[in-house]
């Protein structure tokens, strides 16, 4: 989302520098939705990635739809979203045309909609999934009642949520539970949260003890961060929306820092503002 006009506005040397960047950190996932830039990012990307010489084998395609965007290219009448059938269908087909390639890794429901109707969306996958245009299935900022009724009808592997020390209330309402109990995939959007965009008590809170840590663990704040959020049993895969080379090459350390587990709880400490219950 970032790399495109809502973000840096990445050209597509630049665009594709940082897919070799990527790539030769071992990150080979990248997260996109149809509405990013305004319904423009995927196809920048898609021509970076093929002037990359990057190999299609070698990479993740994630993809999301649903969301109904009022933009230039779009100008619709109000916000909303689509899962019928035939919006589901020409949205793969689009991503599919924009990302230059024949099949998503990955599809997920961008957000809930109170009129979804959980038999035409499965159907509609399944007709996918057959076709090869996607490979595997999920949704994006559902509740666990939401990804239920989903569920019920066809698998759900993945749920991406907001997840960070700022906002870890998936651990405490529900959400992490069940995905671990159904056996969904977290995925987390906006894994550094509010640390280095807003000055609030919170964030305060957590600079002052992440300064401390970064001694100890001879490890930068975000790396700190994203091996917060590695520690937790369900898994959590981070989506990280950096446009730096210097910090996607940091990125792969949070995976080597082991947190002391009172270290972990201190964080969330000064996260919730209170004691542990």
């Amino acid at each position: 989302m970032t790399w495109g006009s809502w973000g840096k506005n990445l050209g597509t040397f630049d665009m594709a520098s940082l897919i070799d960047k990527c790539l030769h950190n071992n990150i080979n996932t990248f997260d996109h939705a149809d509405i990013y830039g305004g319904y423009t990012t995927e196809e920048s990307f898609g021509k970076a990635f093929h002037e990359s010489g990057a190999t299609r084998e070698g990479v993740v395609f994630i993809s999301k739809c649903g969301i109904q965007y009022p933009s230039e290219s779009r100008p619709l009448p109000i916000k909303h979203y689509n899962y019928s059938a035939s919006h589901i269908e020409w949205s793969v087909n689009n991503s599919l045309r924009n990302l230059k390639t024949d099949y998503l890794d990955v599809l997920l429901l961008h957000r809930p909609s109170p009129l979804m109707d959980a038999e035409e969306i499965a159907s509609t996958v399944e007709t996918l999934k057959k076709a090869g245009k996607i490979r595997e299935f999920g949704v994006s900022n559902f509740t666990p009642s939401q990804t239920e009724l989903i569920r019920q009808k066809i698998p759900v592997l993945y749920n991406q949520i907001q997840f960070s020390l700022t906002h870890p209330e998936a651990m405490t309402d529900g959400s992490l539970d069940h995905m671990q109990l159904q056996g969904i995939r977290p995925m987390a959007w906006n894994p550094l949260g509010l640390i280095f965009r807003e000055e609030t008590p919170q964030t305060l809170r957590l600079k002052t003890l992440l300064k401390r840590l970064e001694k100890k663990y001879d490890a930068a704040a975000d790396t700190l961060m994203l091996a917060w959020i590695l520690m937790h049993p369900a898994g959590i895969l981070p989506v990280c929306g950096t446009t730096s080379p210097e910090r996607i090459s940091l990125l792969m350390k949070a995976t080597t820092v082991k947190l002391d587990l009172e270290d972990w709880f201190s964080l969330w400490v000064e996260s919730r503002g209170v004691k542990v219950p």
